[in-house]
């Protein structure tokens, strides 16, 4: 192989695409760090990829493919593991006649084609891909799949339940070292979550089985039945991960872990529900790797985001985030956070539960058991000479007053509501007995949002909307506008959409609108109308310009703004 490897770097310095010193340089790299040269050259930026890859078809005379622009099937995916894939970043595209196509970054690791060779029985045709694409390809095809050898692994697992059918409960401690099945198990679930940009795993015991199922981009997808005779091994291994007691299951239970999967810390918070054909598990994955705690990296629109900076900056008030539950209010508070965290400020945050460890900021867990609220804990931290504080969740008429009282003595005040729209937070503050002068001088802005689906870049299709859809969604100007729908491609695994994004209606208090809190005029319709005659763009038009610009689809808008009532 390593002759192989000298034959490209003469090769490539022959065409006149690397110098001698820039090949010595590569390979003295490559015999200290064992990578390929190809790669080094590329990370060195001696070499695009694309070059890369021609110059590997050149030499070997083994055809490159878009991966993005073929068909794989699925049956051929499964002839390997996701582990086996990951390692040696390889992916079967399609499977006939006893022979397998396999996409691979490095077309030279004889060592990879041998072990796929005897894994699937079937002589192997390599084909080249960009290194990127394996990458993306690989997260996608093994995302809603959990490893191959996940029969084998169950197996085991039953059988092991079976030789400890006669234990005794108090005795009934499970084998919990690394190599034990249900150990195995648990983490190839766990692993295949994460790579999978999960937010929630599901493990939910039926009838005669149990159902997983992960959470992505909003949507649940089954990923896997397991016997019904694994339940009880693997809600107790979950359970022992996260300090809970085994031995009860009549009541719910939470818990906390912290693994390390893909070389990185991930965080789960754990609750388990009893039901009626056993306990029911969910796991929320706190990935910092896939957590947004930038602006920018919200999908803001520019007006929103200038309004949301501007916001963060202000130097005292009150800055409430509203939305149903599930639509992102906790990390647009992250990201504002993050927009003002610095050295010369004392930022503390009250949180139920705290989801992300923040450096530089002093993060209070509520502990209702012990007395510590949201109203007893703002209550202490105002005596901790803050600047910015974070409340989780105005819930109650105390935490709310706390809160308008820290906005009126020189506090940023940041928190969040549970009301359909950013109109109705100033009704809800009413309602909890805010008087409307305290509330008209607190009060600096208002941030409404949802979580819609991005559009897949790669698959997306454009039509023009008819005037009978546009008059029905009550959008008749955009009438005859260019939109986007999505359709599905092996980028975004058939699902037409990745990932998720903002749409926003942000109210500033300004003048006009100041005095119709102070007349008391604060009901959903009136500070609304005040609200549009200041320029705020409703959360609607907001999603409609977003869908516009191809980056959702109008049915991911509708969807979201009726979901808000």
């Amino acid at each position: 192989m390593s002759v192989q490897r000298k034959m490209m770097g003469e090769i490539l310095l022959d065409i006149g695409l690397i110098t001698q010193d820039q090949l010595d340089d590569a390979l003295v790299q490559q015999n200290m760090t064992g990578e390929r040269l190809g790669n080094i050259l590329v990370d060195r930026g001696i070499l695009s990829e694309q070059q890369l890859i021609e110059t590997l078809e050149f030499i070997l005379g083994i055809p490159h493919v878009q991966l993005d622009r073929m068909t794989i099937e699925p049956d051929a995916v499964k002839l390997i593991s996701a582990n086996m894939a990951r390692n040696h970043k390889v992916l079967p595209i399609t499977r006939k006649n006893g022979l397998i196509t396999l996409a691979m970054a490095d077309p030279l690791n004889y060592g990879a084609i041998d072990d796929v060779r005897m894994v699937t029985g079937l002589d192997v045709i390599p084909v080249i891909a960009r290194e990127r694409d394996m990458d993306t390809a690989i997260r996608q095809y093994y995302a809603l799949r959990v490893d191959a050898d996940v029969e084998r692994i169950l197996g085991e697992l039953i059988q092991e339940e079976k030789n400890s059918l006669n234990t005794q409960k108090e005795n009934a401690v499970l084998k919990i070292d690394d190599d034990a099945p249900v150990v195995r198990m648990v983490n190839s679930i766990l692993a295949q979550a994460v790579q999978g940009r999960a937010s929630d795993i599901h493990i939910e015991p039926q009838e005669r089985d149990i159902r997983v199922r992960f959470r992505i981009d909003g949507q649940l997808y089954e990923v896997l039945n397991l016997p019904k005779k694994s339940s009880g091994a693997i809600v107790s291994r979950i359970k022992i991960m996260a300090g809970m007691d085994i031995a009860e299951k009549r009541i719910p239970q939470d818990g906390r872990v912290r693994m390390t999967l893909e070389g990185r810390p991930v965080d789960f918070r754990i609750s388990t529900l009893p039901a009626i054909f056993g306990e029911k598990v969910v796991l929320r994955i706190l990935d910092r790797a896939n957590a947004l705690t930038a602006v920018e990296q919200l999908g803001l629109s520019t007006r929103n985001k200038e309004h949301l900076i501007s916001l963060s900056h202000r130097p005292h008030g009150m800055v409430l985030v509203t939305g149903p539950t599930g639509s992102g209010k906790t990390t647009t508070l992250y990201s504002a956070l993050g927009e003002i965290n610095s050295i010369d400020k004392n930022i503390i945050t009250l949180e139920d539960p705290v989801e992300y460890s923040l450096p530089g900021i002093n993060q209070v867990q509520m502990n209702t058991k012990t007395g510590l609220t949201f109203a007893a804990g703002l209550r202490s931290i105002l005596r901790q000479d803050p600047d910015v504080i974070m409340v989780g969740e105005i819930r109650d008429h105390e935490t709310a007053q706390l809160a308008v009282q820290a906005a009126l003595t020189g506090h940023l005040v940041l928190s969040t509501l549970h009301t359909n729209s950013a109109a109705g937070a100033v009704a809800r503050l009413t309602d909890m007995g805010i008087e409307s002068f305290l509330l008209a001088s607190s009060l600096i802005g208002v941030i409404a949002q949802r979580l819609v689906r991005r559009l897949c870049p790669n698959c997306r299709r454009p039509y023009r909307l008819s005037q009978e859809v546009a008059e029905k969604l009550d959008i008749g100007e955009q009438s005859g506008e260019q939109f986007y729908r999505a359709a599905g491609c092996n980028m975004c695994r058939q699902l037409g959409y990745r990932g998720r994004m903002a749409i926003q209606e942000i109210i500033t208090v300004g003048p006009r609108l100041r005095n119709c809190i102070n007349r008391s005029d604060t009901s959903e319709d009136a500070i609304q109308t005040t609200a549009l005659q200041e320029g705020m763009v409703s959360i609607k038009n907001d999603g409609v310009l977003k869908a516009l610009a191809g980056l959702t689809s109008l049915e991911e808008v509708m969807k979201a703004v009726l979901m808000g009532g």
